[in-house]
Order: structure tokens, then sequence, then C-alpha cells
């Protein structure tokens, strides 16, 4: 069967019958109802396996999010029709691309759209955790704070400390360049070192194996994919070779961190803190991280602006409207498949 990479696009002879699994912005649904015969979510409630599948069955374009997961045996019940699924976000993990490629199916996604508005996010956890901001914030809404003293809450500074870079694509370099402006070190890994000019502009280090990087940085970020690469990559003997009182900041994904060894070495002392967007199991957040007092939980929201949400959702437009008009996307997910 010929995968919706190497085959010739076609155009279709229809209004796009589009099923969107959650509540996007409201002007984004509001053009997609002027452009195509949708069906919106408008109560914003996940979909479920089953109602996943029925859209499938009735639909030219599925538009899912981080929260639909799709394997093959759901792909394998869709229609015919079901030709394109235009996922509102960068991340794809939680579709299976190849068994949507063998079925024709071709993917999309909204890539660079949250650079900015994820390293800012990441950029609160690498400030705010060795700075002790969440304990700052809960001793003032407690009442309990008595007035300032020379010994009171101290944290680290950031300046000359090293801040390490676990995955130095789009989001990593932004987390980098931002770093700069407060005096980190810059040391970094990544499957492929970036050129040198590159390296010069964001005064990086690359760190050629992972091991070491977890032994040098005082602060390890981490902006790589999920997948079966990267899951539990930060697992117990990876925490064990950090530094004492170092902090680990991830708004990439939730199972990149072995949340039982990240757990033991922050309630044993080894580690300061930690600031966490994301979780291994959401939206359920294990209450030993809720209740660690220089853990700072985020509930997933390092992409969560008004600006950046709209412009994904025409992104998703776009997808679809090059789609349907027998082009291909610009943002087309490939495989390697066909």
């Amino acid at each position: 069967m010929e995968s919706s990479e190497t085959r010739p696009a076609k155009r279709l002879e229809r209004t796009p019958r589009v099923v969107v699994t959650r509540h996007l912005m409201p002007f984004v649904e509001e053009r997609m109802g002027e452009l195509f015969d949708v069906r919106l979510n408008t109560d914003d409630v996940p979909l479920t396996r089953e109602q996943l599948v029925a859209a499938m069955q009735d639909c030219d374009v599925l538009v899912p999010t981080v929260t639909d997961r799709i394997d093959a045996e759901m792909l394998a019940q869709a229609s015919a029709d079901l030709g394109l699924i235009a996922n509102f976000g960068a991340g794809t993990e939680h579709l299976d691309l190849e068994a949507a490629a063998s079925r024709g199916i071709m993917v999309t996604n909204t890539p660079g759209v949250f650079t900015d508005d994820t390293a800012d996010l990441a950029m609160a956890g690498i400030i705010g955790v060795p700075r002790r901001i969440r304990e700052g914030v809960e001793l003032i809404r407690s009442g309990k704070w008595s007035g300032w003293t020379p010994t009171a809450l101290l944290g680290t500074k950031l300046a000359g400390k090293v801040l390490g870079i676990v995955g130095m694509g789009r989001i990593g370099q932004a987390v980098a360049h931002r770093a700069r402006a407060f005096g980190l070190e810059i040391a970094y890994h990544n499957r492929k070192r970036l050129p040198e000019a590159v390296e010069r502009m964001f005064q990086a280090r690359w760190v050629e194996s992972l091991d070491e990087l977890m032994g040098e940085a005082d602060i390890l970020t981490l902006h790589c994919p999920a997948g079966p690469g990267t899951h539990h990559m930060i697992d117990e003997r990876r925490i064990g070779l950090m530094k004492d009182g170092a902090s680990l900041i991830n708004t990439a994904r939730g199972d990149l961190v072995d949340q039982e060894a990240l757990i033991a070495a922050l309630e044993g002392g080894r580690l300061a803190g930690a600031g966490l967007d994301v979780y291994p199991d959401e939206p359920n957040v294990d209450r030993r991280l809720i209740r660690h007092p220089n853990v700072m939980t985020l509930p997933h929201i390092g992409s969560a602006t008004r600006e950046g949400r709209e412009e994904s959702g025409l992104k998703v437009i776009a997808n679809i409207r090059m789609w349907a008009d027998g082009h291909r996307p610009p943002d087309q997910v490939l495989t390697g498949l066909g």
C-alpha cells in the first residue's frame, strides 16, 4: 500500500468534514465553521477511545491534541474517508505515525508555535527553583512570615552556575538564549552536535555524554521528545550522578523522568528542588511532589498563551486547506515509511 508520504495528493471534491477533539480558541473555531463542515467539542471533555474511533469513522479530517492517544488498532477501524490527522501541537508521540502512513492517512502538526512560550516557562523554573519562589509564596499566604532576616529562605544565585540543557532543538536553543542574560554557563547534550557557529551564538558547550552532563549541571532542564529512546532517560542511576543541591526542570514530557527516583532524591535532600509542568500520568500528580516545599508543580501550561494557541489553530486550518486542495501541507510529519 502506498503511504500518505509517497502517493500523489488528491483534491477533495467536497467541503471537508472535520472533527475537533478539544475546545480551541473561539476565533479558530469560528473560522473552522466558515471553512469546513466541522464538529466541535465545546464541552472540552476528552474523548474516550470509543468516541475517537467513532469520530474517525465519520470524518475526512481529525484534529486531535496531546490528550488523544491514537494507536494502530484504532486507526484500523477508521473510515476510508479519513485522509488527514491535523494535530494541534508539535508533539506527535500520542499518534501511531507508521500505522497512519500505512493506511494512507497524512499527519500534520504545528511546529515552532510554542517555542518561546515553553522557553519562558522553563526559565520560570530555572529561576524560581534555585531562589525557592514556591516556598516564599506559601510563607506569605500562610500568614507565618515574621519579616526579613539575613538568613531566611536562602537560595543559590544563578550567575556562574552550569545550566545543562538536554535536547538543543528550537526550545532548548530559546532557553539558552534567555539563560545567557542571567549569567548561566550553558552546557548541552544532543544526539548531534550543533554547528560551531550556533554554539558560539549561544556560548554553549557540547557534552557528548549525558552522564557527564548530569554530573556537571547545577540546573538540568529537559527539552527532548518522548519516545522509546527517551523513556525514563533520567532514571535513578542518572539522578544519582547529579550534584548535591542541583535542580531539575521538566517542561517537555512526563515520562522522560523516572518519577519514583526523582521523588526519592527530593525527599532525601539530594536535589534542591524541581520545576515540573508535565507528569507521567496526567492529570494525576503525585501528592509527594505537591507536598514538597520546593517543587514547582504547574498544570501543563508551557504552551498556554492566547497568542500561541491561536497561532497553532490557524496552522491547523492552513494544513487542512492545503490538503483539501490537493497540495502537500506545510507541516506534514514524515515517518520514513513508504
